[in-house]
């Protein structure tokens, strides 16, 4: 079994993610945490933990500041940061820290079991020892991969679409197909597509800037924010 502790600020949803985690085979639930000291202390009391459900806001630090404890005192365990925290530079912190995985509350329990599925992929890959080619490498790079949205349209790059989800998520206000587009390296056609399909499936909602010459300019917000 892969022993996980969950550490969220608020223990209701601490206790939600608790039994996300226990529906999945081959997964256990180690301990609960709420804050960062409680963390750090049941990571030296429990018997074993190999993953950590890491939210970032806690009310006695931040989840990033737990995880650098944990690699100073020497813990050689696996995080998943599990949290609202959106903005790219907490992000990019994660990913230097270690983080193999980063989702976005709200969610699902498909998308948990999803993160968790594949990280038990990983450990079955690593577990195996030996040498690697290239090809396994690159396979052992993507196993964290996001899986691809459901009933994602025939000629949509799941890449592609994770990558403008993700720059809408972190804007802080309505923007438009061009700025996703210089946001994300893509084209402004191809911003446009995939942002239509994230309003098309719910998870975009659509407005209208009217300018000086009276064309409406479309501009989209995370559902989430509308």
């Amino acid at each position: 079994m892969i022993e996980v502790l969950v550490v969220d600020d608020d223990t209701r949803v601490a206790r939600v993610h608790a039994a996300y985690v226990e529906k999945v085979p081959g997964f256990h639930v180690a301990g609960e945490a709420h804050g960062a000291a409680e963390a750090l202390r049941l990571l030296e009391t429990l018997p074993r933990v190999d993953l950590v459900l890491m939210d970032h806001y806690l009310p006695d630090g931040t989840g990033l500041a737990v995880v650098r404890e944990m690699r100073r005192r020497g813990h050689r365990l696996d995080v998943i940061m599990v949290t609202a925290a959106r903005d790219l530079a907490t992000v990019q912190a994660a990913m230097r820290h270690g983080a193999l995985q980063y989702l976005v509350k709200p969610f699902a329990f498909a998308g948990l079991r999803a993160k968790l599925e594949a990280y038990a992929r990983l450990r079955r890959t690593l577990d195996g020892g030996g040498e690697a080619e290239q090809a396994q490498v690159d396979r052992i790079f993507g196993t964290l991969s996001a899986a691809p949205e459901p009933g994602l349209p025939k000629g949509h790059s799941p890449a592609t679409a994770e990558l403008v989800r993700r720059s809408l998520m972190s804007a802080h206000a309505p923007v438009s197909a061009q700025e996703i587009a210089e946001r994300t390296g893509v084209s402004r056609q191809t911003a446009q597509r995939y942002l239509k399909l994230l309003e098309r499936t719910g998870r975009a909602r659509l407005t209208l800037k009217y300018g000086d010459a009276g064309r409406p300019e479309h501009r989209y917000v995370w559902a989430t924010r509308a």
